[in-house]
């Protein structure tokens, strides 16, 4: 029995009970799962837990956080500006903190939202030291710095 990144995915989706509801979150999980059944159909039919497989899902949840938070940031605004529903500021700093910092800064600056709010501000950049640290742990642990 061959098991897939698309199973793995499908199953952490499911374990994620508070993500569930962040429509946000469901969208770029469909996206990392399209992306790891490409690269899995595609490139590493061999070896689907090898090196350059994970660097290249790796690559892929990275981009794919980052634009779906933008997206999020967009519609956001877009909401701010007509007085309709808004998004939840809880699903805007789940996103940053699974790895949508750069994507939800990158949207502060151009879309100037949220970068005047100091509450959100505390938490959004305690969010981006948090990752920060955790990358230069991860990188220690690996040997890699």
């Amino acid at each position: 029995m061959v098991i897939t990144f698309g199973t793995i995915l499908v199953g952490l989706l499911l374990l994620v009970r508070p993500l569930q509801r962040n429509p946000f979150y469901i969208l770029h999980t469909a996206v990392v799962i399209l992306s790891a059944y490409y690269i899995e159909t595609h490139y590493f039919r061999a070896s689907v837990f090898g090196g350059k497989t994970v660097l290249l899902f790796l690559v892929f949840q990275m981009i794919s956080i980052n634009l779906v938070v933008m997206l999020a940031y967009w519609l956001d605004k877009r909401a701010a500006v007509r007085g309709a529903w808004r998004v939840p500021e809880r699903n805007l700093h789940a996103l940053e903190l699974l790895g949508g910092w750069l994507g939800a800064r990158i949207a502060q600056k151009v879309f100037h939202h949220k970068n005047k709010k100091k509450s959100y501000q505390a938490v959004f950049w305690f969010l981006g030291v948090a990752q920060i640290a955790a990358v230069f742990l991860i990188l220690r642990f690996l040997q890699l710095i």
